[in-house]
């Protein structure tokens, strides 16, 4: 057998077992959709009734990408140490047994404010910031984080991409600015849909709107 027989062999051979595998893929199985996350509340009901007043509830603006989720009518105002504020932030339902308060890092610059990177939930020791409503007001002393990237996927999903729950990827974004994030978590439910949260500093910095796409290059090295 001549070089070139022995290199289509091989070739083949490969082929093969990858296609028996199921590991084959096009790019559009490995593609991932991209959600821009903005500045945006989370609160519980105690808190919505001290900024919106006894037995306030929320009512939905608009249904978002994970089943479940919705963009409510109301929002807030957000204010820093240095008086400084960012008006009609958006609050985000279901309601929460806590107020989480999710913005960029430059939001954070002009607020005064340093709340570290932080999976949502993670709010022990983060940021306080201070909630203007039509009701009233409220400052937090903790619970202002800036959210860090994730990939929200389904059971299914995860063993199609060889990650589980918690797991550090990287991801890709193709483009005049193209771009590879790090550190990325995986998130892993059976309800959820599909869709990598980045917030506006890191869209902005890959040039990319939501519907960009991006694909797992590797598991991160956390460095």
């Amino acid at each position: 057998m001549d070089e070139r027989q022995l290199v289509e062999t091989i070739t083949q051979r490969v082929l093969s077992i990858l296609q028996a595998n199921g590991k084959s893929s096009t790019p559009e199985e490995d593609s991932i959709p991209v959600g821009v996350s903005v500045r945006h509340v989370h609160i519980c009901q105690r808190d919505l009734e001290i900024l919106y007043g006894p037995g306030a509830t929320l009512h939905k603006l608009r249904d978002l990408y994970q089943p479940g989720e919705f963009a409510a009518k109301e929002t807030v105002a957000l204010v820093g140490p240095r008086m400084r504020s960012i008006e009609n932030v958006r609050i985000l339902g279901p309601m929460r047994d806590r107020t989480q308060v999710e913005v960029s890092r430059t939001d954070a610059i002009f607020l005064g404010i340093n709340p570290p990177v932080r999976p949502s939930g993670d709010l022990a020791g983060s940021a306080g910031i201070t909630l203007i409503g039509p009701a009233g007001a409220l400052t937090l002393p903790e619970g202002c984080i800036v959210a860090n990237r994730h990939v929200h996927m389904s059971t299914a999903d995860a063993i199609r991409f060889g990650v589980k729950d918690n797991d550090l990827v990287e991801l890709e974004v193709t483009g005049e600015k193209s771009l590879v994030f790090r550190n990325v978590q995986v998130r892993v439910k059976d309800s959820f849909r599909l869709q990598v949260h980045l917030d506006t500093d890191d869209a902005n910095a890959a040039g990319i709107n939501c519907g960009a796409i991006c694909r797992i290059v590797r598991p991160s090295s956390g460095r």
